[in-house]
């Protein structure tokens, strides 16, 4: 597997020298000040490379390797009238990457909102700080903050009952930074960040749209790009839905192994793969994690390695947990990961490794009182990354072991 990490471009506070002293080798970026439409210009991809490549003789050489992510425009995922031309527009991103060598594209098809958390501090027994969703402060969010409309027939009168408390329990700033949380963006968004009336009318698009006729855009989607992938050899690789699940009034398409199996099935193209992210797919119980890196092995080009802890009470409520410590079994995840590039190195003339990277990890140690990109601070994620390094070596050497016997 190949290690890589996130980097976020020159603003990020962790640099290129930090990454590579991280022991990674490759790493995943964008270019997150295109807007979302345009296309990505030949000399900014030749740039944006030039910062992560270019180093004095005798370091590490560091790869930019894969791309998380190209913003899919929100009229296609509506399928708006003309919204053809942000296709091509996407198209031609993906060809400029290519040219520049850079294969493999991680991107999302959720609409309005990206990734979402409720808190971006919580504070855990060890005394670091992890992302955290709150159902319950969700609800609390879509019911009496942005009071959307209809959102009552969503909610069960416990849950309405609890979310009200939740509500005049909060101040003012306290309110204000939960929906600064929702509807603003977190790092890597592939959305546009919203004031709550803006947020509203974005919501309100999508009132027609259902699960079918968003999974039918996609789809439409794909059809378009997918060919001039795999004439590219660009590997393109889905991220589910994070939380996976409807919200919002929002469908939600990619939450499930049977989500997956709809997608394929529709779009068999070799290129069409997927992001196996970890902690997004565990945050849902009935998401077993080993079975699905077995089942769509094969389709995983990339992959975002983090635990997630459920609330006991209230499975849908989840903080991020330490990588190998959560509510997921990493292990046997890895083990799956190693087994299929075992598979691939088998059976294919070409074989490519898997493109891992830590996620999401704590703020701790000397990062506590720092600015950072929340989920992105640079201790917790190399302490990740180690982690799952110490698993891809143990379980390496038992395979050469076994393999001996």
């Amino acid at each position: 597997m190949r290690e890589s990490w996130r980097w976020f471009g020159p603003d990020d506070p962790v640099t290129i020298d930090d990454i590579r002293q991280t022991g990674a080798t490759d790493v995943v970026s964008a270019l997150h000040d295109v807007r979302a439409g345009e296309v990505w210009p030949l000399k900014a991809i030749r740039q944006h490379r030039a910062l992560i490549e270019d180093c004095e003789p005798g370091l590490a050489p560091l790869k930019w390797s894969v791309v998380e992510s190209i913003p899919v425009h929100e009229n296609i995922k509506l399928a708006r009238p003309g919204h053809e031309k942000y296709v091509a527009n996407w198209i031609a991103s993906m060809e400029n990457l290519a040219q520049c060598g850079i294969k493999t594209i991680c991107y999302n098809f959720m609409p309005v909102i990206d990734w979402t958390r409720t808190d971006l501090s919580y504070k855990l027994p060890s005394g670091a700080y992890a992302l955290r969703f709150d159902q319950k402060k969700f609800a609390a969010f879509d019911l009496f903050i942005l009071q959307r409309e209809n959102a009552e027939a969503e909610y069960s009168a416990v849950e309405i009952a609890e979310a009200k408390q939740v509500f005049e329990a909060m101040s003012e700033a306290e309110r204000s930074e939960l929906t600064n949380n929702i509807i603003a963006g977190l790092p890597g968004k592939m959305t546009e960040s919203y004031g709550l009336d803006d947020f509203r009318i974005m919501l309100s698009n999508y009132k027609r749209v259902d699960c079918g006729t968003l999974r039918k855009n996609l789809f439409a989607f794909l059809s378009q790009v997918l060919p001039r992938a795999e004439a590219l050899g660009v590997k393109l690789a889905i991220h589910p839905d994070d939380p996976p699940r409807d919200m919002l009034g929002l469908p939600r398409i990619v939450c499930t192994a049977d989500d997956l199996e709809v997608l394929f099935e529709a779009q068999p193209s070799p290129s069409n793969g997927i992001t196996l992210c970890v902690g997004t797919y565990g945050s849902r119980p009935d998401n077993d994690l080993p079975s699905m890196a077995r089942k769509f092995g094969p389709r995983i080009h990339f992959s975002h390695l983090r635990g997630v802890t459920r609330d006991p009470g209230e499975q849908r409520s989840f903080y991020e947990a330490s990588h190998m410590d959560s509510d997921i079994d990493m292990v046997g995840v890895i083990r799956e990961l190693l087994s299929e590039e075992t598979r691939r190195t088998r059976e294919e003339s070409a074989p490519q490794d898997i493109f891992i990277r830590p996620d999401h990890g704590h703020q701790m140690m000397d990062d506590i009182g720092k600015v950072v990109n929340p989920g992105y601070s640079a201790i917790g994620r190399l302490k990740g990354l180690s982690e799952v390094r110490g698993v891809i070596r143990a379980l390496s050497a038992q395979n050469k072991d076994s393999q001996h016997d």
